[in-house]
């Protein structure tokens, strides 16, 4: 069968890689260059999203720890296993320490055996002696887990390269204008015809929608994920839970330094996402409420931002279902949502509906 995959990001590229390991022929359309957009503006970790299980969405948290192992497995050069603490204080947190611990528990039996380890309490002077930036007033102790790590521009045309060694066309710097549910694709008001077309666009999968008056069951929204880089490694990788709205801020080794974020900001598609002087500050705040030295603006070496696409389900971006949905229409199929450690597992839903 003859398929075309529009988006270049880790979930096109492996929906193509997929595809042509079932035997398919297979054209890959990415307007701009591959890893060039939201998948490679990423946190940088290979994880099962332990926040999710507060949300119930357990089925998604199972995937992402199994396909986290794979990736893991697959490119050791380009991942890597990281225990990260999560500090608790008295007082403080929008969680008690029973729900961390039920997180905790449920996390690690979902990975089975291909779990990293299991989660363990550090005591007050543990987690001092482990993260010797911590605060100690207030600080009650703190759990440590594992997830991955990688380099997910470079784990991304990792897989773009096992693609093309698949069979797979991959035609950069062509944006794709419209396509049809007949299978057809527009090229510079060029149509091409295909046994199915696959609309993996990312935030941009609704706008190639609209763009070819159609009208799918399901919508997206953008939401901008910043992050700030320092040139000073952490103390330690870490979680923190923000003490008001619930969210979690990751601290993590990065290049030699330190990388902080995510932000969850809602915004249009049509605009470039920059981390903004509030997100800015709302992660500084974060990071030193809980650490010393403190972090100002002028310590801040770099930053980057990325649009993460989510399936618009009525709920806050922070409560916003992290599923994927995909849907067919005739001989085109749209993707909506998805993670980048669960690129594999929707690539192949997309091909077993294929």
């Amino acid at each position: 069968m003859k398929v075309a995959v529009v988006g270049g990001g880790i979930n096109g590229i492996c929906c193509a890689w997929e595809l042509a390991d079932r035997g398919h022929a297979v054209d890959l359309y990415e307007r701009g260059e591959l890893m060039g957009e939201t998948s490679a503006a990423s946190s940088k970790l290979l994880h099962g999203g332990l926040r999710y299980l507060e949300y119930g969405e357990f089925r998604l948290v199972r995937e992402a720890l199994q396909e986290r192992h794979w990736w893991l497995q697959a490119a050791p050069e380009l991942t890597r296993s990281l225990r990260i603490l999560l500090p608790v204080y008295a007082g403080q947190g929008a969680r008690p320490r029973w729900q961390l611990r039920l997180g905790l528990l449920f996390y690690d039996l979902l990975a089975g055996r291909r779990r990293l380890g299991w989660h363990r309490w550090l005591s007050a002077s543990a987690a001092l002696e482990a993260a010797p930036g911590l605060k100690a007033e207030g600080l009650r102790g703190a759990f440590a887990y594992y997830d991955g790590q990688m380099d997910d521009r470079a784990l991304g045309l990792w897989a773009a390269e096992q693609a093309r060694a698949a069979g797979v066309m991959v035609h950069e710097q062509t944006p794709v204008e419209r396509v049809s549910t007949g299978g057809e694709l527009y090229v510079a008001g060029e149509a091409r015809v295909y046994d199915r077309v696959i609309n993996v666009a990312g935030p941009w999968v609704g706008a190639l929608m609209d763009a070819s008056d159609l009208q799918p069951r399901y919508r997206i929204r953008a939401v901008r994920g910043s992050h700030l880089l320092f040139e000073q490694p952490p103390a330690a990788p870490m979680m923190l839970q923000h003490p008001d709205d619930g969210r979690v801020v990751f601290v993590l080794p990065w290049q030699g330094g330190m990388l902080l974020g995510t932000t969850e900001v809602a915004q249009s598609i049509d605009e470039p996402p920059v981390c903004t002087d509030e997100e800015r500050d709302y992660l500084l705040a974060v990071y030193n409420r809980y650490l010393t030295p403190a972090l100002g603006p002028e310590d801040i070496s770099g930053s980057f931002a990325g649009l993460r696409p989510l399936p618009d389900d009525g709920h806050a971006s922070t409560r916003a279902s992290r599923e994927y949905e995909v849907e067919r229409l005739d001989r085109l199929i749209g993707v909506y949502g998805g993670k980048w450690t669960t690129a594999r597992a929707l690539a192949r839903r997309v091909a077993e509906m294929v």
